[in-house]
């Protein structure tokens, strides 16, 4: 965690903490799995599917324990419901995780396809400020993607997914090796 005397007085640069050798594996670590997540996008989309699987029925089983815990309080029912449904979606996606793949990709694409659109109005509303064209421009680049999405989906839903958990990779990993110490503080 950076505290306070992170940051030279000087220039307010940040100086991270000294990293240990697990960092920079853990880097170098992020960056190999991204490369050969987009070498093989089928199995880096089948393993993403899963990994949200399994978040959901975690996350279902604790509804339903929270539900249960709490059943002499108001809205039991809908605790129990949530719990339930969250369960069965998680369920639903480790049995078939070709749809929750394409489900995700389609999630992703409503998601790009909002945020687009909003960045595109936000841009119009600073037009005269400095950069507004960069705002402007990944509003319409959100947009178009979200488009290609639709278009191929779901066709296109094992591809994207799966390229779409390289690059995170990659640039998770390659965040972690640049940000560590160069050299003595």
């Amino acid at each position: 965690m950076a505290t306070p005397d992170d940051f030279n007085g000087e220039n307010r640069r940040f100086r991270p903490a000294p990293a240990s050798g697990w960092e920079m594996g853990w880097g170098i670590l992020l960056v190999v799995s991204g490369v050969l997540a987009m070498l093989m996008p089928g199995v880096a989309a089948l393993t993403t599917a899963l990994f949200f699987a399994s978040l959901l029925i975690m996350g279902g089983a604790f509804e339903l324990a929270y539900a249960l815990q709490t059943r002499d309080q108001q809205g039991f029912g809908w605790k129990l419901a949530s719990g339930i449904l969250t369960l069965l979606l998680g369920i639903g996606i480790l049995v078939v995780p070709l749809a929750g793949v394409e489900s995700l990709a389609l999630l992703v694409g409503a998601f790009l396809f909002a945020g687009g659109v909003a960045r595109t109005v936000l841009a119009f509303k600073v037009k005269p400020a400095r950069g507004w064209g960069w705002v402007l421009l990944d509003g319409l680049l959100s947009i178009v993607v979200a488009i290609l999405i639709a278009i191929g989906w779901p066709g296109s839903s094992i591809a994207f997914i799966g390229l779409l958990t390289g690059f995170w990779l990659i640039w998770a990993g390659a965040w972690r090796i640049m940000l560590r110490p160069t050299g003595p503080a």
